[in-house]
């Protein structure tokens, strides 16, 4: 009896020490995992979008809690002034979620970019949302406050050719950035003053 309580102590002690190493692992990597998901998967997108500006948005960001989610909002400055802010969203399309990071002028309310950053599409079908420009093209200067369709549901947005779900799945995600837009962006000005200082 005194073996296996022996045994029962130890076995608990273990669990323990390797929980709380895991646990501190976690804690000194975590930084480091968003940083390089932040340079390597969105940063070129969010770089392309942020063409022009003359900080580097990736370095620049908030983080802002809409709705219970805490998302990453990168500024762009243009002009010396921070106007422009980018952030990720997801839709659904054929093969899985698609994640958009979308560009808004804070000023006009303008979309000034979108592009696909992840997603599980059909290769030279689907995945033409991310790599066809004329697509992500479409969204420039519309209103982020606009309600964004493709054509066949009667919207304004050509769809890739044998690709509506994926193009629904895109148009998708920059409409939610036009829900959370609204949300927070009497938030986001205020923070962006004084990130400024």
């Amino acid at each position: 009896m005194r073996e296996m309580l022996k045994l029962f102590i130890a076995v608990v002690v273990f669990s323990a020490l390797s929980g709380g190493v895991l646990a501190a692992i976690q804690n000194v990597t975590k930084e480091r995992i968003e940083y390089q998901q932040l340079k390597f998967v969105k940063g070129p997108t969010i770089k392309q979008i942020m063409e022009g500006s003359s900080n580097d948005p990736l370095m620049d960001r908030l983080k802002l809690v809409d709705e219970s989610r805490e998302m990453n909002f990168f500024i762009g400055k243009f002009e010396g002034k921070p106007d422009a802010v980018a952030f990720e969203t997801f839709g659904k399309g054929y093969g899985g979620t698609i994640g958009v990071i979308v560009g808004v002028d804070l000023e006009n309310d303008q979309i000034i970019g979108i592009g696909v950053t992840t997603h599980s599409e059909t290769p030279g079908v689907g995945s033409r949302a991310k790599t066809d420009p004329a697509f992500a093209d479409q969204f420039k200067g519309l209103s982020i406050s606009e309600p964004l369709k493709v054509k066949a549901d009667g919207g304004q947005i050509d769809a890739l050719s044998g690709a509506t779900i994926s193009s629904r799945g895109v148009t998708g995600a920059v409409v939610e950035a036009g829900e959370i837009y609204q949300r927070l962006k009497p938030t986001l000005v205020e923070k962006i003053k004084q990130y400024q200082g």
